[in-house]
């Protein structure tokens, strides 16, 4: 636990929540679109504070104005318009949609992997499959939650479900010019992939901040493949008493968020 400005404690998956939520500041009207717990909670944190624009849904068929709890039907909130999975692909083809997907593992260029685990036609897991993450990643910008850091870098992945900057290097310009990973965030901290002097390679994983407590060499030593680290890196952001307060009473009361973190 670490403590706010007013001495009030934070804990790690609020301070996660943060670093997702600023994933989507600048993003304006695009639909917001997370996926899980933690996710669903910084998309509605976002909008409710500083991005006031972002389109949300119930998660499941209703785009929805207000500030909805987890697990609320869309009948607590003033519905806008119906959106059911179909309409879903208007947005991902026109790149007005930013998604936080999972990843079971991740490596240094952002390649991702939540098919499976091991050799494809015979594998030791089964997982999700490719879902829809070809398709996100080559229209709109993808953030990804990753809440076990040392768990999910690996230095290959298994089977690319979304792929990564050296895979859509490899792609014609019009395939490629809406590509965008714009976070990873993990338990030790937030990484981007944003390109410093040398574009004559695909950017890989940068530290962006870490989380009070982490140090650069803990957060090291959680992945196989060498972290960038331009400058100093700063700590992520605690939340405002604001934030904290629609955290813990509005979006989650009940402490659903605190699953992942066990």
């Amino acid at each position: 636990m670490v403590s706010a400005v007013d001495n009030t404690e934070v804990s790690l998956d609020e301070i996660c929540i943060i670093a997702l939520a600023e994933a989507f500041r600048g993003d304006g009207e695009v639909l917001c679109n997370p996926m899980g717990p933690v996710p669903v909670i910084a998309g509605r944190l976002a909008r409710a504070t500083f991005e006031p624009d972002l389109m949300l849904t119930d998660t499941i068929a209703y785009a929805v104005e207000g500030n909805l709890a987890l697990g609320a039907d869309a009948g607590d909130a003033v519905v806008e318009s119906y959106m059911p999975f179909r309409s879903i692909f208007d947005q991902v083809w026109s790149g007005t949609r930013h998604v936080v997907m999972g990843a079971s593992q991740i490596d240094r260029h952002g390649n991702q992997n939540f098919a499976a685990i091991g050799e494809y036609r015979k594998p030791k897991a089964q997982l999700l499959g490719m879902r829809g993450a070809p398709g996100n990643l080559i229209n709109h910008a993808t953030t990804y939650w990753v809440p076990n850091q040392a768990r999910a870098f690996c230095e290959r992945v298994d089977v690319v479900s979304g792929p990564g900057y050296d895979r859509i290097a490899e792609l014609p310009e019009a395939s490629r010019a809406q590509f965008e990973i714009r976070r990873v965030v993990t338990d030790l901290g937030a990484y981007d992939f944003e390109i410093d002097d040398d574009t004559s390679r695909p950017p890989t994983m940068r530290i962006r901040s870490l989380h009070p407590g982490i140090t650069v060499a803990q957060a090291q030593a959680a992945s196989p493949f060498e972290l960038r680290v331009t400058g100093a890196v700063p700590e992520s952001r605690l939340p405002t008493d604001e934030e904290l307060d629609l955290i813990r009473e509005v979006f989650d009361p009940d402490g659903v968020r605190k699953a992942e973190f066990r």
